[in-house]
């Protein structure tokens, strides 16, 4: 039970020097890789950058301890950034101390759900995000950061967090257009760009292993990183007109108390809900990807408590919320990471730098981060999926399009909220229209197949109707109308039997509308069997008086109803389609 609720303690008995030098070497990597990343984001959520710093300490340790994931690495990210800066931008002015404390209770609030889903085992409620509406989400808020992230590019102020503001922001003040800012933050951009296509396949080249030149090509944004704050230093940018990201404080986080506002943690429910979903599935697929590759084992559950543990981290030591980040779990990964020791060693590494050596980022400039940023955030963008999801399903086509236009037009709450109810809403249209179809005996074999698309025997008394859904409130009426006309189309029918081989669940709605089918056709001189019946569905009925009131009989197979129905070959009908 203790490992259970401390999965720390199922690896760390087992922990060894070997184990010990890979998790060192992938917590160094992390540390120099995410610093840049930390700083982005804080100033994406219109934080100030140290708190993107404070927010990959302490959360980062109590993940470790509470987390499932052997690799994940947990921190600020783009997405969740948005998210945050969209929330408080509601509730308080960017800057100042209001919003800071927005940030703090956010992060509480956050972390105080994600717990009590974990201890509730209620990790079955992302799966109401479905993949396409996931992919329109990442998509277009990607596209809302890059749009954000082109004003510090250009060396200009935009604010909003709507395309169609951003892009107005940005068009009333391109007249202050920053030329050697510009300069910079394309010539890092291209760098980027440059460095996260061609590098790898040229160090591999050049005769180094897959898994060194996929590290170094990742290197890209540390060397932008240190090349311009080095130039700006030594030209004098900041005097020049360039922003920069300035005094970052020395020193770890003091202990902070998010504040007792009952408005405001009223105004930042819902965001902290939303929040706290999207980071948990931004996570869960990361981590369960890599867990499978290592063949690992992930809890949902447990991830949320551990999830959850790190946001009330971050609210207690000046963070913001956080999650399992994208890129720094696979930078963790290939830097060799064996356990969350890794983690714990990142979270060492940046603390020393926000300790000591905070002054040697005061040159850097903040076009730098903006391009950091965009070339990160805009891989989330995934065209060949939005592709194969219109060629694939209209009406998932058609949640993901909902989720894009909405998130880029009312915002990113707008967005997530109207795709997880359409989501739903067809999800609800589809099931209550279950397919079904009559079906007939392959000549020769014990297999059933649909009269309409193969040539199979029937029995002109008998209608075999296969259902391929399970019965719910939903659909429980749309059954009762298929077996009726099927009835009034057949006027000799004698026996109606339905096959629930695809049948895992019957409702209290589905069993009175079973138990009506059964009182009508029985009026109408027609006898109901059913066939195939699942064992957990059974126990079930078992527990009613429907099998009492049943007029017919419970088939092990349809094949065994077709025997017990079929008088003799010269009165079986070949190839009669009824339906």
């Amino acid at each position: 039970m203790l490992k259970r609720y401390l999965p720390v303690l199922s690896w760390l008995p087992h922990y060894n020097r070997r184990l010990l030098g890979a998790d060192l070497l992938a917590g160094v990597i992390v540390t120099a890789m995410v610093i840049p990343q930390s700083l982005a984001y804080a100033l994406l959520a219109g934080l100030p950058a140290v708190v993107g710093l404070y927010a990959s300490l302490l959360p980062a340790v109590l993940y470790a301890l509470l987390g499932t994931s052997r690799t994940l690495a947990v921190g600020p990210v783009a997405i969740i950034a948005l998210m945050t800066g969209a929330a408080l931008s509601n509730v308080a002015t960017p800057g100042s101390a209001a919003y800071l404390q927005a940030a703090l209770v956010l992060s509480l609030l956050s972390g105080a759900m994600l717990v009590a889903m974990g201890l509730l085992r209620l990790g079955f409620f992302a799966n109401f995000l479905s993949h396409p509406v996931i992919a329109g989400f990442l998509a277009s808020s990607a596209v809302l950061i890059a749009i954000s992230q082109a004003a510090h590019l250009a060396g200009i102020s935009a604010s909003g967090y709507t395309a169609l503001t951003l892009l107005a922001s940005l068009a009333d003040h391109l007249h202050r257009l920053h030329w050697p800012t510009l300069a910079i933050g394309l010539g890092t951009l291209l760098f980027l760009v440059a460095s996260r296509r061609y590098s790898r396949p040229l160090l591999i080249k050049l005769g180094l292993a897959a898994p060194t030149a996929g590290l170094l090509a990742r290197s890209g944004p540390v060397l932008a990183v240190l090349a311009t704050t080095l130039l700006s230093w030594q030209l004098g940018l900041e005097e020049r007109g360039v922003a920069v990201v300035g005094a970052i404080p020395g020193g770890l986080p003091a202990l902070t108390l998010p504040e007792l506002d009952l408005g405001l943690w009223r105004a930042l429910l819902m965001p902290a809900l939303l929040i706290s979903v999207v980071g948990f599935v931004e996570s869960i697929s990361m981590a369960q990807m890599l867990a499978a590759k290592r063949r690992q084992r992930i809890s949902p559950n447990q991830e949320l408590v551990g999830l959850g543990g790190a946001n009330l981290a971050a609210a207690f030591t000046a963070g913001m919320p956080v999650t399992g980040g994208l890129s720094r779990t696979v930078i963790n990964d290939e830097a060799g990471a064996r356990t969350p020791l890794a983690g714990l060693f990142a979270a060492l590494g940046i603390g020393l730098v926000t300790l000591l050596f905070t002054p040697l980022l005061h040159h850097l400039p903040i076009t730098t981060l903006a391009a950091t940023i965009t070339v990160a955030i805009l891989t989330l963008v995934d065209i060949p999926l939005i592709r194969q999801t219109w060629r694939y399903s209209r009406s998932d086509f058609s949640a993901m399009a909902a989720t894009i236009l909405l998130t880029l037009t009312e915002g990113v709450e707008a967005g997530i909220i109207s795709g997880v109810l359409l989501s739903i809403g067809l999800f609800l249209y589809r099931t209550s229209r279950p397919h079904s179809a009559v079906v007939g005996r392959i000549r020769g074999t014990e297999h059933f197949r649909s009269t309409q698309r193969h040539e199979v025997e029937t029995l002109g008394h008998v209608a075999f109707l296969r259902i391929d859904e399970s019965l719910y409130f939903a659909n429980a009426r749309y059954l009762e109308d298929t077996v009726m006309q099927i009835v009034a189309r057949y006027p000799g029918l004698e026996h109606v039997v339905l096959i629930c081989s695809a049948v895992n669940l019957i409702d209290a709605s589905a069993l009175e509308s079973l138990e009506a089918i059964n009182e009508r056709l029985n009026e109408a001189g027609v006898t109901l069997h059913l066939a195939e019946v699942k064992g957990p569905v059974m126990d079930r009925l078992k527990r009613s008086d429907f099998l009492d009131d049943l007029t017919g009989r419970v088939f092990l197979s349809t094949f065994a109803a077709w025997q017990a129905f079929r008088p003799s070959p010269s009165e079986t009908a070949h190839g009669e389609a009824m339906e």
